[in-house]
């Protein structure tokens, strides 16, 4: 069976979410992965109570800003939840974006370095160490996790950076643990990924095949093809307004992002993204999308593991997520 995972963010009730979890680590998905793109839901709530409830699921951050913490206190954070689950918290970490750090009085000024130290000191606290850092972003003296009553060990962790453009991607592949690829990309979008993240492996002396490469697919699934197109309509139209950098990244075009622009920004109403769905045609959607039928779904994550994925983290669109994981629990 191929690897899979689900990925939440903020459509459903938390414990409904752990209900989904729980389906999704019976019909025998790997991981679930918490988003934490805007200011609605932080991720490590979600992600203890889906640890506490499941027994071999893996939770991941899909993905933590990395200006928003500092690094002592995202080390202990994730420290603390591989107390609840040992070996099953992954951290992801992303640099965010604009205007939402903008809006909230965050600089996101050279994030290539800012990056790299963050993973760098992040990296050490978690491996038990007594860490002095003194970098651009991060200043550390003689800092460790101050366990007092607990057993003082590593803690396996593993860092996966969320990455879209290709500075990005070259770091990933240099220091990363894994890379987690983004959505509402085209498949071909992975063949550039790639590159990037090889070259970044290589000036490590790294293989690319010790860098798991995870990434996020939105999925409407339903045995109406135009329901499930229309269901991952607002989410695309939504995205192409607040998030053009990712649109661009598949080759829409500037005209259809002004376009949406002029109706919609950040934040946005749901009326508004409702109007301007309506400008966004059947091919944007499923370019950037695995929405259709089953069968059509599953052939186009098939696609995008052909092209350098190792593990799918299905975004499941529609009003019950379970019929997607049966879509592919047999993947």
């Amino acid at each position: 069976m191929t690897r899979t995972a689900l990925y939440l963010q903020d459509a459903h009730p938390i414990m409904d979410g752990v209900e989904y979890c729980r389906y999704a680590e019976a019909k025998g998905f790997e991981a679930v992965w918490q988003a934490e793109s805007r200011l609605v839901r932080e991720a490590s709530v979600p992600m203890a109570a889906f640890l506490s409830h499941t027994s071999t699921l893996k939770a991941g951050s899909g993905v933590v800003s990395s200006w928003t913490r500092n690094a002592a206190l995202l080390a202990s954070t994730f420290s603390t939840l591989d107390d609840l689950a040992p070996g099953r918290v992954v951290l992801g970490i992303g640099a965010w974006w604009d205007p939402l750090a903008a809006n909230v009085g965050i600089d996101r000024v050279r994030p290539l370095r800012q990056m790299r130290e963050m993973v760098e000191s992040v990296r050490a606290l978690l491996h038990n160490e007594t860490v002095t850092y003194h970098g651009e972003f991060v200043h550390l003296d003689g800092v460790e996790l101050d366990y007092v009553h607990q057993e003082r060990r590593a803690k396996d962790v593993p860092i996966y950076i969320g990455a879209t453009g290709p500075k990005m991607l070259e770091l990933a592949g240099e220091i990363g643990d894994g890379v987690l690829l983004n959505y509402l990309v085209a498949p071909d979008y992975n063949d550039a990924a790639m590159e990037r993240i090889i070259a970044g492996a290589d000036r490590a002396g790294r293989s690319v095949d010790d860098i798991d490469r995870p990434q996020l697919v939105i999925c409407s699934v339903s045995d109406d093809r135009q329901v499930a197109l229309d269901n991952a309509r607002l989410l695309v139209t939504q995205y192409l307004g607040q998030q053009p950098h990712l649109m661009k990244a598949s080759g829409v075009s500037d005209e259809l992002l002004n376009e949406i622009h002029a109706v919609l920004t950040w934040p946005a109403t749901h009326e508004q993204v409702v109007a301007a769905s309506k400008l966004v045609p059947d091919d944007v959607v499923q370019r950037c999308t695995a929405s259709g039928t089953p069968d059509e779904a599953r052939e186009k994550v098939a696609e995008y593991m052909r092209r350098g994925c190792t593990c799918p983290v299905l975004y499941p669109l529609g009003p019950d997520p379970r019929q997607m994981i049966d879509a592919f629990a047999t993947f």
